[in-house]
């Protein structure tokens, strides 16, 4: 379930980008007028303010976002304006840039993400980029983090509910086997059958796993794995059980501490604002007590702010 809040009778497009361009004329830009009209569009709308822009100035209105915003709101707003999957790619692209890897941001995207949207994502990584994917996952990251990493988005997925109860039960086994009973783990067999199985079979490995073995596959996962691989299996297992559980805590995580992590807020924010994000606000304040809003706010201020809190919606 979505949080943003569109105006109940549609702004034309032409009208929306006649605005903008007045917004940035002048002294300095009315960072106001871009966050009230932005900020309350949909993918689809923004698309289309981008054409018409584009089509009356003859100008990427992102191109003049990025010149005319600064810091942190331009980050989220130039994020904003991507559809999804163009959106993911840029954020595996960024991450996967020589200088600036930023392997947290790679691993959430490519291992909360569906087998079909990564499809979409890997072919608009190529058309945008120029290269594909996997090479750079295989130039940047390492080991069993590399080899999770290829395999999710090489493998097809089984998206519906239905799963194979014996089989489950096998797998349970089998990663019982290759990690808590034998001395040292056997990172190949959680490589394959956390990148080949639904979310709906992962869930019930997990419930078969309690119940033979008396422990959580979870807790068996942090205790034989580390780093990154551990990282990317424990985000498959918990967006298997409860996605939106695990962006609360990701955002909790974000804000936790001296100092917030504002690319990390951001990328959850703009990536989840209209696909579930009223179910991660339930979820946070499930865990934490707290309104995500009200987190939100005492950790930003100015323009920034009052985008992201626009994108959050209501606080309820």
């Amino acid at each position: 379930m979505a949080t943003l809040t569109v105006p109940p009778v549609p702004v034309s497009p032409r009208d929306d980008a006649i605005r903008l361009y007045k917004a940035f004329k002048g002294l300095g830009c009315d960072t106001a007028v871009v966050i009230g009209i932005l900020a309350h569009r949909d993918a689809t709308q923004r698309a289309y303010i981008r054409q018409e822009y584009q089509k009356m100035y003859s100008e990427d209105i992102l191109k003049r976002l990025v010149s005319e915003l600064r810091g942190k709101l331009e980050i989220a707003v130039e994020l904003w304006m991507h559809d999804p999957a163009t959106r993911d790619a840029t954020i595996l692209k960024q991450g996967l840039t020589k200088n600036f890897t930023n392997l947290e941001a790679v691993t959430e995207i490519i291992c909360s993400r569906t087998s079909s949207q990564l499809q979409a994502v890997m072919q608009i990584y190529h058309s945008t980029f120029g290269t594909h994917l996997e090479h750079d996952i295989r130039a940047q990251a390492l080991g069993d983090h590399q080899k999770i990493l290829v395999a999710c988005v090489n493998k097809l997925r089984y998206e519906g509910m239905e799963f194979d109860r014996e089989m489950a039960a096998k797998d349970a086994k089998a990663l019982y086997k290759a990690g808590e009973k034998k001395l040292g783990t056997d990172e190949k067999v959680f490589v394959q059958i956390f990148s080949e199985r639904s979310r709906a079979h992962l869930v019930a490995v997990n419930t078969f796993y309690h119940d033979m073995y008396g422990g959580s596959l979870k807790k068996a996962v942090k205790k034989e794995t580390s780093g990154l691989f551990k990282s990317a299996l424990l985000t498959m297992l918990q967006c298997a059980e409860n996605p939106a559980k695990f962006f609360a805590k990701v955002l909790h995580s974000s804000m936790k501490g001296l100092g917030t992590s504002d690319t990390r807020l951001i990328r959850v924010i703009v990536t989840r604002t209209e696909i579930d994000m009223q179910y991660i606000k339930a979820e946070y304040y499930k865990k934490y007590k707290k309104s995500l809003n009200d987190a939100v706010h005492s950790e930003t201020s100015g323009h920034y702010r009052t985008f992201i809190l626009s994108l959050l919606g209501s606080n309820h």
